[in-house]
């Protein structure tokens, strides 16, 4: 049998029934059964979602590879089993939540193939609740820089990555982070990447919010996502100096990955919880904050100083205020992504010389 072009891996645990459109948009790829593989790793399903992989398995005979294994906790080590039965020449990670558009494997290889590209983006549709990046997929891009196209928004696994770069430098998910898990493996292999492509003239990845919320990120609990968020920052100071490229990774996990840990569920946590919370802030604000607070908008600004400050009082009454009724704070516009249009978000469109200039050292 010939290498397939792509490999797809779902990692599925408990979504159903989710999974069947998931499955479903994977039998009906344009570029053909001859042309890909499916390797679907059930971690310990028990919402009958083992039954209908089997029955997906059974219909399309040679498409699919099965794996059953006890629950891991995390999408992390079901990813990485998958990776080791992988032979395509291309990987793709499907959320098993999640769907894709008919020709949207076909698209993407083609594009890969045509641009040379270790990895690919395509454009993605939020459903339900869900949000998506949106400005880096603004266009269609043979090449995009690390910093100044909105890569460091866009982190999810959800891409199409040679599978050549990932087996030469041995790149796998970090079992010990139950959530965040595919940013540190996104983002060694985009540092490591000679060319990352954006495709995105029409949307190919349809991104699920669960009705019951059920997703790993939506699950884990605040000191959890603390202690998976400190590994985001050891991954970018691994592998990029100081400079704008790598403030602008972090500036993003600041936004997002810290400051949502004070929303409006903060001052319902135990008190000793939030104490620890705001302690271990603390420490990465001072680890790596100076160059970075300065650019945030006011409202993320003002709730990491307060962290800073060790001042838990404050940020629970921060948080009861709401982000409408923050000192700063926009409303956010309803149906799109609350960070769309933020001067965090403006700052990375802005063509910055020295940003632009990091980037290209970066990718190429």
């Amino acid at each position: 049998m010939s290498t397939p072009d792509v490999t797809v891996v779902v990692a599925v645990y408990n979504t159903m029934p989710y999974l069947t459109r998931c499955l479903a948009s994977l039998t009906a790829q344009t570029i053909g059964a001859h042309r890909m593989e499916v390797v679907v790793v059930d971690d310990g399903s028990t919402d009958g979602g083992t039954a209908e992989i089997e029955r997906f398995a059974a219909r399309h005979p040679g498409l699919f590879t099965v794996v059953r294994q006890p629950n891991s906790g995390g999408p992390a080590a079901p990813s990485n089993r998958g990776l080791e039965l992988a032979t395509g020449r291309y990987v793709f990670f499907l959320g098993a939540d999640d769907h894709l558009a008919h020709e949207a494997l076909e698209r993407m290889v083609d594009m890969a193939d045509a641009c040379g590209s270790d990895v690919l983006l395509c454009k993605m549709a939020a459903v339900g609740e869900r949000t998506v990046p949106t400005h880096v997929f603004a266009r269609t891009a043979p090449s995009i820089r690390l910093v100044g196209d909105g890569l460091p928004w866009a982190l999810s696994n959800t891409k199409l990555f040679r599978r050549s770069l990932i087996e030469r430098h041995g790149v796998r998910y970090d079992e010990e982070m139950p959530a965040f898990s595919d940013q540190p493996f996104v983002m060694e292999l985009c540092f490591r990447a000679r060319r990352i492509s954006v495709l995105a003239d029409q949307e190919h990845y349809f991104a699920v919010r669960r009705a019951d919320s059920g997703n790993i990120t939506f699950r884990a609990g605040p000191e959890l996502r603390l202690r998976c968020a400190a590994k985001l920052f050891a991954t970018t100071c691994r592998f990029l100096e100081p400079g704008p490229v790598r403030t602008g990774f972090h500036r993003r996990h600041f936004h997002v990955e810290l400051c949502q840990l004070f929303g409006p569920d903060f001052p319902a946590l135990d008190p000793r919880v939030r104490e620890r919370i705001v302690t271990g802030v603390a420490e990465l604000v001072g680890a790596h904050g100076d160059g970075v607070l300065e650019t945030l908008d006011a409202p993320q600004r003002r709730i990491l100083e307060l962290a800073g400050r060790g001042a838990a009082e404050a940020l629970c009454a921060e948080a009861q205020r709401g982000p409408g009724r923050r000192t700063g704070a926009r409303p956010a516009r309803s149906g799109g992504s609350p960070l769309r249009g933020s001067p965090l978000v403006r700052w990375l469109l802005t063509p910055v010389r020295h940003v632009r200039r990091a980037g290209r050292q970066l990718v190429g």
